[in-house]
């Protein structure tokens, strides 16, 4: 994939989410769970028709702009079929992340997550947060952004002055007990949320626990980009940095701003039951 192609990715993209992104949240309380039959869990189940069409309208601009990447989308949809099944360039969609907690049950927020990886490396990443309004956009080389509502989109900065911490379901009350014991306030949030955490208004950090194989999924991964290139600290295991491409297994994120808010949520992690 051309190097031009993928500096104009978030420029060409960003207008689309946008837009799915509101059309989400005019669904939001409008429509039914409709569950898949072959996951496994209720979480990975969960499906409604604003999956369906947030990510078609995602795919539709895609197709007009980038017809030569492969996709890894959530969803079948139609025109999820118009695209090569191999790329050098693929683009990551989750429509709606947090189908069953956080858009049907409302607990935290859900994100739109769009992002693009080459030869297997992320290059640039959009998460929205369609009940507050807020896209965030980032690229490896040329930082984060946040547009936020009737306001021009700006960088993105780790925010320093806040004691609240977005947390997955993957992480267990054991976990969340400790970051309490640490005088934070814990609020559950689906995965694109929890990896952009830092950058939220409000929000200090994020911790994300995934027990499935291979850990952290490529959907989940996209935000950590941004949250890196805004400059906050993103982690895996034992210090290390979060990995950078699609496939490494990475059971857990770690994202703050502060080295200090990093020591408790290692607390947090080393606290959840195996």
């Amino acid at each position: 994939m051309e190097a031009k192609r993928i500096e104009s990715f978030v420029e060409q993209m960003l207008p689309a989410v946008t837009r799915a992104a509101a059309h989400a949240r005019a669904l939001e309380g409008r429509v039914r769970n409709a569950p898949k039959q072959d996951e496994a869990s209720p979480e990975k189940q969960a499906l409604t028709q604003a999956d369906l069409e947030t990510q078609e309208l995602v795919l539709e601009a895609l197709y007009k702009a980038f017809p030569e990447v492969s996709v890894a989308a959530e969803e079948d949809t139609p025109t999820a079929t118009r695209f090569p099944v191999e790329a050098s360039g693929c683009v990551i969609v989750d429509p709606i992340d947090g189908t069953l907690r956080s858009y049907l049950e409302g607990h935290g927020p859900y994100s739109l997550i769009v992002g693009l990886a080459v030869d297997g490396i992320y290059r640039a990443g959009i998460v929205a947060l369609p009940r507050e309004g807020i896209v965030f956009d980032g690229t490896c080389e040329g930082g984060a952004f946040v547009t936020r509502p009737g306001r021009k989109r700006k960088p993105a900065k780790p925010r320093c002055d806040a004691r609240r911490v977005l947390v997955s379901n993957g992480v267990d009350e054991a976990a969340a007990e400790v970051l309490r014991r640490h005088d934070y306030e814990v609020i559950r949030a689906s995965g694109g949320a929890v990896a952009v955490a830092p950058l939220i208004d409000g929000v200090c950090a994020g911790l994300r626990h995934s027990r499935s194989e291979g850990g952290i999924s490529v959907r989940g991964r996209v935000g950590a980009l941004i949250s890196r290139a805004a400059g906050a600290i993103v982690h895996g295991d034992g210090g290390a940095p979060f990995p950078e491409d699609t496939s490494t297994p990475a059971p857990n994120l770690l994202v703050t701003a502060h080295e200090q808010d990093l020591e408790a949520l290692n607390d947090a992690l080393a606290a959840i039951s195996s």
